[in-house]
């Protein structure tokens, strides 16, 4: 026997263990669905409406009573065998709602405390003939000189080819270059 035959046989067993490991968990999982359906929708309305009730806030109490029925289907094996499964779920529920209050109040706390100071355009009568130019120009611009990006970098910012940037930084230069010639000859004839 050859060593590709055995690897080649290894390939297939794997393979097929794979598919058939597969229809069981569609098989486990549609038996568990039939049954978390059911109790689903029994219970879902009463832990939303609670939840609401006590967290003061609908929309934070529906996000979290998704999340939590949610990992109650992922453990329905466990889940369904306990005592109080809404018990559980509520529990669950609201655990993730404090964990949601608690970042949103670290996130609020930390904007307060770091005052980030606005980034003031860059000034000059060059940036004020950047400015007419068209968006893609403009934007390929302020990358490459502002960003201080390399083109490849430009290019993957805006989502475009290499070529694509260079040709854009050259079109907006040329018409920097036009635009600064005609705004210096009629400075001269004044």
């Amino acid at each position: 026997m050859r060593l590709e035959s055995v690897h080649n046989d290894a390939e297939i067993f794997v393979s097929r263990y794979a598919m058939w490991r597969s229809y069981d968990l569609v098989v486990v999982m549609e038996r568990r669905a039939g049954d978390f359906e059911q109790w689903y929708r029994d219970a879902h309305p009463g832990l939303g409406a609670s939840l609401t009730v006590v967290l003061g806030d609908a929309s934070l109490a529906q996000e979290s009573v998704d999340e939590a029925f949610s990992r109650a289907l992922q453990r329905w094996d466990r889940v369904s065998q306990m005592e109080s499964p809404r018990g559980w779920v509520y529990r669950v529920a609201l655990n993730d709602a404090r964990r949601r209050l608690r970042r949103a109040g670290l996130e609020r706390r930390l904007l307060r405390t770091s005052r980030i100071s606005p980034v003031a355009p860059p000034a000059g009568e060059l940036w004020l003939v950047v400015s007419e130019l068209p968006q893609r120009q403009r934007e390929a611009v302020v990358l490459r000189h502002v960003g201080e990006l390399r083109e490849n970098e430009i290019a993957e910012a805006m989502g475009i080819t290499r070529g694509t940037v260079s040709a854009t930084l050259r079109a907006a230069y040329r018409s920097l270059r036009v635009a600064i010639d005609d705004s210096q000859e009629v400075g001269a004839q004044q």
